[in-house]
């Protein structure tokens, strides 16, 4: 079942937000797993520096355990306040000892001192019952259970929350799985209207947004790792992302959520990109790799205005056209979207196309810096001779792009019907790519590849032999790893001027930052971050 709308109580603070003030109460812990003692409380000490608020000492971890001992040294050394588990195999963990013995140590991590104890849901009342009358007064009970198979419907979960509240626990966890990234949209749901403090997590990759956006929803902690890599639960991030790419102590009930829609969508370079330049102008917004098996079911789960904007990406910008509710003309002849906002007004769908602004706009800036013409209403590219590489989206896009700023417009394409086709659409000639290779009517072309070819890790090719660079004064190429690829270092040879991928990356990212925020691009900035990559 789909919970339509994922609805959330906007109590929160309007306060400007500056580096030091937190817009939220939730805690970040560091799951700390060792084999031993002392790598643990190196650990600690990692977890103190990297930022995180407690740790959770995972006693399963340990290759050997003297519970008196080690539990005395872990608890009073512990630059942090602590957070005990002991988790059995039974629920996913790496203890398959005496259960009894189990239940002896974590009441021991009681009395030395240990803030939380995490025990699961089937001997909770068993637990509790050990230490009734005996709790220390700052001590607090988690009652966890974990789900490794699915997320169920949200009434199965509000009864599970209901059960586990039952059995004694100070604080709830779930932790359940993701199959589709719809399926966290239901514990946002339950944990926004739990009234009890609620650790509420979707472990995998589809489920990696609960991690990042839980203070939005008042969850009362996320788990962050001290390295990259070594997780106790499918999708961890790292504390060091969590805190310094997604701002995690400024995300607060009213941020707006932003991301990417995408399978895969982990490479994605835009997190890092609108994360940086929102905090910089002191937007409230969060930016978050979406990977969407459905674009249609995901729209419509996560349809509260909250959820404010996407970037599209592949392979889902021609079925994003279809769930708008409005499409800017455009996009519409080009047959595919790479940008949705969401309007505050009545939470209808936009939907366009940056991607062939960026990219023009880099072409046009390219041509004018050669000739230092002003940017006057009049395009460089009106009344030239321009070859678009490819006829997929991407050549289709730039296709429009150049016809609209008056460019006459030659496709050439390896199979030459999909070139005659979109040449009829446009109302352009057509190539087949080998005839490209001697194909020059006139000087002073521009050439636009958007094909993959020349993309690592094939560097070595190149779409057009060299010497038929001569023809054109400017080369663009889509490609953008590597950044300089060899049609670019042929191009700049034979004297033309170039534009790499990366300047339509950052073109189409202006656009998009403008629609998603109501606010100018900062656009040096985006410069800086992209340099560093």
């Amino acid at each position: 079942m789909e919970s339509g709308n994922v609805l959330l109580a906007s109590s929160a603070s309007h306060q400007i937000k500056s580096g030091g003030v937190r817009n939220n109460g939730t805690l970040l812990c560091a799951p700390v797993m060792a084999e031993s003692v002392h790598k643990m409380l190196i650990n600690m000490d990692k977890a103190k520096q990297e930022g995180a608020d407690l740790v959770e000492v995972r006693l399963d971890s340990l290759k050997s355990f003297n519970p008196y001992e080690d539990l005395k040294t872990l608890i009073k050394e512990c630059p942090l306040p602590t957070l005990v588990t002991y988790r059995p195999t039974w629920e996913g963990g790496q203890y398959d000892g005496d259960e009894k013995k189990r239940l002896d140590a974590l009441r021991l991590a009681m009395e030395f001192g240990a803030d939380y104890i995490d025990v699961e849901l089937q001997v909770a009342h068993e637990f509790n019952d050990s230490i009734y009358g005996k709790k220390p007064e700052k001590f607090k009970l988690i009652v966890s259970s974990h789900n490794y198979q699915d997320t169920p419907s949200v009434e199965e979960l509000g009864n599970l929350v209901a059960r586990i509240q039952a059995a004694g626990a100070d604080i709830v966890k779930i932790a359940t799985t993701a199959l589709e990234i719809t399926d966290v949209a239901r514990v946002f749901q339950i944990t926004v209207h739990s009234q009890v403090p609620i650790i509420a997590m979707v472990m995998g990759e589809r489920g990696f947004i609960s991690r990042i956006l839980c203070p939005k929803f008042g969850g009362f902690l996320t788990f962050g790792t001290i390295e990259s890599g070594i997780v106790s639960a499918p999708g961890q991030p790292t504390m060091k992302d969590l805190l310094y790419l997604y701002n995690f102590r400024d995300i607060g009930p009213d941020t707006k959520v932003f991301g990417i829609i995408g399978k895969p969508v982990h490479h994605s370079k835009s997190p890092i990109l609108y994360n940086e330049a929102f905090k910089s102008v002191g937007f409230n917004g969060v930016y978050v790799p979406l990977l969407v098996d459905d674009v249609s079911t995901f729209l419509r789960t996560y349809s509260s205005t909250d959820f404010a904007g996407f970037s599209c990406t592949i392979p889902h910008k021609e079925a994003a056209l279809k769930c708008c509710d409005e499409v800017d003309p455009v996009a519409k002849s080009i047959g595919a979207v790479n940008c949705i906002i969401r309007r505050p007004t009545d939470g209808k769908l936009f939907g366009c196309n940056t991607d062939y602004v960026g990219a023009i706009s880099a072409i046009e800036d390219g041509l004018r810096g050669s000739h230092n013409i002003s940017n006057t209403a009049d395009s460089p590219l009106a009344g030239k001779l321009f070859v678009v590489i490819g006829a997929g989206g991407a050549g289709k896009a730039l296709a429009y792009g150049a016809k609209e700023k008056g460019a006459r417009v030659v496709i050439a394409n390896r199979t030459y019907d999909r070139a005659r086709e979109l040449a009829d659409t446009i109302g352009g000639d057509a190539l087949s790519l080998a005839d490209l290779a001697n194909f020059h009517p006139e000087d002073g072309m521009i050439l636009a590849n958007t094909t993959a070819i020349g993309m690592q890790p094939k560097v070595d090719e190149t779409p057009i032999p060299k010497h038929a660079l001569r023809s054109y004064s400017l080369v663009f190429d889509a490609v953008y790893t590597p950044k300089i690829t060899r049609l670019l270092r042929e191009a700049e040879e034979s004297g033309a001027i170039i534009v790499t991928g990366l300047e339509m990356f950052i073109g189409q990212a202006y656009e998009q930052f403008e629609r998603f925020t109501g606010l100018p691009a900062p656009k040096e900035q985006f410069r800086k971050i992209m340099a560093k990559y």
